[in-house]
């Protein structure tokens, strides 16, 4: 495609003619690649490779944990503890932590290196209330929590706090503080923001006959009262227009919202979804939304403890093929294969239990007998692609009003802009790396995929830097490195009815001696949710082996 498709089609028709009319050579960054995820293999497996170990490559165990992101190990950390030692870890990429990757570079200044870290997916976790004990404990193990509140809140340390300034939006052809546009805004755009924000202190003080709140993290504390399950039967669009709220800059800002965590529109997205971004992450009624913890690296940093005891238990750029429950002597068997420079590695274990922290779409090609005898809820779940490149800059932009803060988003973007890796670590000159993300919102998920899929480097580069360098004028001459990492499934998109139906509560009750964890399975993609799941499994797993 002409670079005026490629914009219109990935960005929209009024920035393509915009990005179209700039004054550019569109040269691309010297050096970039698309990093990951692994196809090759997945490709195989698809197509009915189903390779089989030799008797001596069979191994005996308790518990193979299939996925290697936060559910997957935060299950494996919870068995450690809880006694159960006989366990395996197995994840197709050569990297843990799913969409909580990152990665580092070594940059060198001035004769110096001096590492950068940076994220490849989720860069920050909300400040967790009291209720979320099992998070706090983590944190606390971590180092980060110096201490606690009489009501059980936790106190974080500052240097994992997000640092002042925290965010800005382009809009008007500069930037502005904070994310509300404000610029420009006309007195009734104003009201209704006021109005929005009085409605979400509303629902954070909002209580049920037996105290629960509506919206909390985990969202399996949240109240099952019709009034909240209503929410879940309109879109987040439908609720906007019942408070007369059409104000384009308030539906921009909680579309914005809405994009940020589910890869979806308004309309895509049901109101309780949308109401659970803004009212969960605040603790009582009359306060603000909780701190961002963060780290340069991004959420990869709590994957790395969550990995840091586990030693050889870990099987990476392994790909399951097969999980058998109903193999004989009370053994579930589990085959994978990893590719070698010689050859294929094929490897089995027979276990007492497995848990599947995989995406619940991959179940059925996974687990023989569950396409047949399993719940078929698996194809009500909806995932948004999302594209995501690290900018390797030389320097920093030249700023020329409001200075470079940690998140920076542009209006009337599709993108949510980008975070600069650098900001945390309080350097404020030289290199940096800016991290970008780009959810695709078609209302067809499977086409979005496609389109992304097909999409070459040299594609993914213009689409980025055009659309940035509206903001940054002279930012390819800047970059000197682009990479990309293209997310198939990369969010579970909480559409109207999704939430308050029965898919997430079928797909997470195990299948014979196969159980489940994956925070798709509470509907919301958030890390939290992928924690509370892996411990859920985990404790399924304890109580099933003490059984048997």
């Amino acid at each position: 495609m002409n670079r005026r498709e490629l914009l219109a089609g990935f960005l929209g028709l009024p920035l393509a003619a915009l990005g179209c009319n700039l004054d550019t050579s569109h040269n691309l960054p010297l050096a970039g690649e698309i990093i990951g995820a692994s196809s090759s293999l997945g490709h195989r497996l698809r197509n009915g490779f189903r390779p089989e170990p030799q008797e001596a490559d069979w191994r005996d165990i308790d518990v193979v944990i299939v996925g290697g992101g936060v559910a997957g190990l935060t299950a494996a950390r919870r068995l450690q503890r809880r006694g159960v030692q006989s366990l395996i870890v197995v994840e197709l990429e050569q990297e843990l932590g799913g969409t909580s990757r990152g990665g580092i570079a070594d940059v060198v200044q001035a004769g110096i290196s001096r590492p950068i870290p940076y994220p490849w997916g989720a860069h920050y976790l909300p400040v967790p209330l009291a209720n979320n004990t099992d998070l706090i404990d983590l944190l606390d193990e971590i180092g980060i929590v110096i201490g606690r509140t009489a009501a059980g809140d936790p106190q974080i340390g500052e240097q994992f706090v997000c640092r002042e300034p925290e965010d800005r939006l382009f809009i008007n052809g500069h930037w502005q503080p904070g994310l509300i546009p404000e610029d420009g805004a006309s007195p009734e755009d104003l009201q209704q923001f006021v109005a929005f924000h009085e409605e979400i202190d509303r629902w954070v003080g909002w209580r049920d006959s037996e105290g629960r709140r509506a919206f909390v993290i985990p969202v399996a504390e949240c109240s099952p009262a019709d009034e909240v399950r209503r929410l879940d039967q309109i879109s987040m669009a439908k609720w906007l227009d019942e408070h007369g709220w059409s104000s384009p800059r308030l539906r921009w800002y909680v579309e914005y919202a809405c994009r940020d965590d589910y890869g979806s529109t308004l309309e895509q997205t049901s109101a309780w979804a949308g109401l659970f971004y803004f009212a969960s992450r605040v603790r009582s009624s009359g306060g603000e939304s909780q701190p961002f913890i963060t780290w340069p690296e991004g959420n990869s940093r709590i994957v790395r403890a969550l990995y840091e005891g586990l030693g050889d238990r870990i099987r990476t750029g392994c790909a399951v093929s097969s999980i058998r429950p109903h193999a004989t002597n009370g053994r579930i068997e589990v085959v994978a294969v990893s590719e070698s420079p010689t050859g294929d590695i094929v490897r089995g274990w027979r276990a007492r239990r497995v848990i599947s922290a995989v995406q619940p779409f991959l179940n059925p090609f996974l687990i023989d007998g569950y396409r047949e005898h399993g719940p078929t809820a698996w194809k009500k779940f909806e995932f948004s692609p999302w594209l995501v490149a690290n900018l390797h800059l030389s320097t920093r932009p030249k700023e020329a009003d409001y200075p470079l803060c940690w998140d920076n988003v542009l209006y009337g973007s599709q993108s949510l802009g980008y975070v600069v890796a650098t900001h945390q670590q309080g350097r404020d000159y030289g290199p940096s790396i800016f991290t970008y993300y780009l959810p695709l919102c078609d209302d067809d998920p499977a086409k979005a995929r496609e389109r992304l899929l097909n999409l070459t480097w040299s594609e993914c580069a213009e689409l980025v830097l055009s659309d940035l360098e509206r903001a940054i004028p002279e930012l390819r001459s800047l970059v000197d490195q682009l990479d990309v990492m293209k997310w198939g499934h990369a969010m579970i998109r909480p559409r109207p009815g999704f939430i308050s139906g029965t898919a997430c509560r079928e797909c997470r009750a195990p299948f014979r001696s196969v159980h489940f964890a994956h925070s798709s399975l509470s509907g919301v993609p958030l890390f939290e949710e992928a924690f509370y799941h892996g411990n859920r499994a985990a404790d399924e797993v304890v109580a099933a082996l003490a059984q048997s």
